[in-house]
């Protein structure tokens, strides 16, 4: 009766050891990530994004427009015009326009967008958003969470899919570059594109 009570005592010790194993086999304790790597894996994410595509003003190479360095997420310049629109190349929801000269600004059906300074700048960048305040932007596809709509060509439906833990290292890459003050325009409504249009 003994050598049977410790024969079963000894297999549930073994099925409780097995158990114990193979759930910390399949959770393993994750590590602690330094501010370092946060920001590593934010400008991971940000390149893989291709957020300079759009966010970072551009230089003539022999291999054709690439990002300007010193201007680096920047947006739109302040002090560059938007150009004149012809006719020929815009009608309403046939066309979309980009600024060939570095692909900061865009005409659509939704009107004129430029891409925003995501820059650590307090007065024209991200300086004084919290992550908190980044994530509910990119999950509403608002400004700044509860203004005007995130316009084309900003793909934010498939950015608000990432998970906090991406967005928070994405944020905290963004304020980690340089601040660049760079007061980008306000969007253009479709009603006013008319008085851009070339006149021919």
């Amino acid at each position: 009766m003994k050598r049977s009570l410790f024969i079963a005592s000894s297999i549930t010790l073994f099925f409780c050891l097995v158990f114990i194993q193979l759930n910390c086999s399949q959770n393993p304790e994750q590590k602690t990530m330094t501010k370092e790597e946060h920001i590593a894996r934010g400008k991971y994410l940000v390149n893989l994004g291709g957020c300079n595509d759009c966010h970072s003003p551009k230089v003539m190479t022999a291999m054709g427009p690439m990002p300007d360095t010193t201007k680096l997420l920047s947006g739109h310049p302040a002090d560059d015009p938007l150009g004149e629109i012809d006719p020929a190349m815009y009608k309403k929801g046939q066309w979309v326009l980009t600024d060939a000269r570095d692909f900061t600004s865009w005409v659509g059906p939704w009107g004129v967008s430029f891409t925003a300074n995501l820059t650590p700048d307090e007065t024209t960048g991200l300086g004084n958003w919290t992550p908190e305040l980044f994530i509910k932007a990119l999950r509403s596809g608002k400004h700044m969470g509860v203004g005007r709509p995130i316009l084309p060509p900003m793909p934010w439906m498939f950015i608000a899919q990432l998970t906090d833990k991406d967005l928070k290292d994405i944020f905290d890459y963004l304020h980690s570059i340089p601040a660049i003050n760079n007061r980008v325009p306000d969007p253009i409504p479709p009603d006013q594109i008319a008085s851009l249009i070339k006149k021919k």
